[in-house]
């Protein structure tokens, strides 16, 4: 769990409030989960409270394979913000780009994209695993216009 901003994979390609709601909140997300189990209650509070019981589960499972996937078969440890910093870090807009992509159904080129972070052997099972989570994300924050995802608890902002 690398989260030295200067590391490969952690320059600021990005900020959160440039973005739009689902994807900021999947860069969120992405850091909620690697801090461990309370971040990833969070995340699936998260989803629970958006969807209804079997979909949540589903919707939830998706992502945790998408992020299981990618840190089994990375190149190296991926890189990522403290849960709090505004900043968002290359490895994490590869991240949200490739599931931008894959939403978008350019299962191709976000298994290219998938390249960026992990081998070729998995890149099109992270792709439609990529679109799967995109899809979700997007029907969450366009069915309701006010949603908010959960705020991270306990953290402290570092820059």
């Amino acid at each position: 769990m690398i989260t030295d901003h200067h590391a490969r994979g952690g320059a600021t390609v990005a900020v959160l409030s440039k973005m739009e709601a689902w994807e900021a909140n999947m860069v969120l997300n992405l850091r909620l989960w690697c801090e461990g189990p309370a971040g990833q209650e969070q995340v699936w509070t998260e989803y629970r409270r958006a969807l209804p019981g079997a979909e949540a589960k589903r919707e939830c499972h998706a992502f945790e394979c998408l992020l299981r996937t990618l840190v089994a078969t990375a190149h190296r440890p991926l890189v990522r913000h403290d849960v709090a910093c505004a900043c968002v870090g290359a490895d994490e807009g590869v991240f949200v780009n490739l599931i931008r992509i894959a939403s978008e159904g350019h299962l191709t080129d976000a298994a290219l994209i998938a390249t960026l972070l992990s081998g070729p052997a998995q890149a099109e099972q992270i792709a439609i695993l990529a679109g799967q989570v995109g899809e979700c994300a997007k029907r969450i924050h366009r069915s309701d216009a006010n949603y908010i995802p959960s705020s991270p608890q306990k953290v402290v902002r570092l820059h």
